[in-house]
């Protein structure tokens, strides 16, 4: 692993811890990013750190944390 993927893992991971803090979001919002922080780590460790690998990754965790939560009506 290279300076420029641990940079990357380690921005990501940066985002993900700060916005999931953030107290004024609801709860699909909140697993929405984490979502998306997760995927994109998990994208970038499939895809040896290619930047399409880390967004598609970002994308696809995103769509499945909102859903995740998704309220019932």
């Amino acid at each position: 692993m290279n300076i420029k993927q641990i940079a990357m893992r380690l921005t990501v991971a940066g985002a993900v811890l700060g916005l999931s803090a953030c107290a004024n979001m609801s709860a699909q919002d909140r697993n929405t990013a984490i979502g998306a922080g997760v995927g994109a780590v998990a994208g970038s460790a499939l895809s040896g750190g290619s930047a399409l690998g880390t967004v598609g990754g970002a994308a696809v965790g995103g769509v499945i944390g909102n859903q995740v939560s998704k309220p019932t009506r």
